[in-house]
């Protein structure tokens, strides 16, 4: 989880504070508890972040540098759209299975009575990948010269909800149903609705 420019001690903080997340399904997470999680005082958490808000900032950085990073990857080396959309959704269901606490992020689970600015940010996330899966279905479909059975935006939508699903139901599991557990069936099912004409 290394974050560019980014202290080893402010590392510390983040990986406690995922791992917090992951350990403490459910809880709220204060700052006196992360600071006895890292073996500091509270103080010294200031001294490295301003607020607990931050530090939920900087985790959700840490998830758009890293899912954004591997699809461009997964878009320069993969021409078909079906496939392109595959790999991007399977990257985002990997990626939570991988990072369980910070999935909780994702899904708004560990958001509940922080700042209305960290739901904003999650929800651009979500966004950017949905405007990212309609770039390629619009690029499949001009690739092609044939359009979709539905229209761009529904086709984006319909995944993006189902990947999003996967991702709830792992946090609602208590992290023991894995979002990439039948995913290859389910995707045929969607692939099927969405790609055939």
């Amino acid at each position: 989880m290394a974050r560019p420019n980014s202290s080893p001690r402010r590392q510390q903080i983040l990986e406690a504070l995922a791992h917090m997340l992951e350990t403490h399904p459910g809880e709220r997470i204060t700052t006196a508890a992360l600071a006895a999680e890292v073996g500091v005082s509270e103080a010294a958490l200031y001294r490295h972040f301003p607020s607990k808000a931050r530090m939920y900032e900087d985790l959700i950085a840490f998830i758009e540098e890293t899912v954004f990073s591997r699809v461009g990857i997964i878009l320069a080396e993969e021409p078909e759209a079906a496939d392109r959309c595959e790999k991007v959704l399977s990257l985002l269901l990997a990626f939570s299975a991988r990072n369980p606490g910070i999935t909780r992020l994702l899904t708004g689970d560990a958001l509940t009575g922080e700042t209305a600015r960290l739901r904003e940010r999650v929800a651009q996330f979500f966004a950017r990948v949905e405007t990212q899966l309609k770039q390629i279905l619009r690029e499949g479909e001009m690739r092609s010269g044939a359009a979709l059975p539905v229209a761009v935006p529904v086709a984006a939508g319909l995944l993006l909800a189902a990947a999003e699903g996967r991702l709830r139901q792992f946090v609602r599991s208590g992290f023991e149903r894995p979002p990439t557990e039948g995913w290859p069936e389910q995707w045929a099912v969607l692939a099927r609705g969405v790609f055939s004409a």
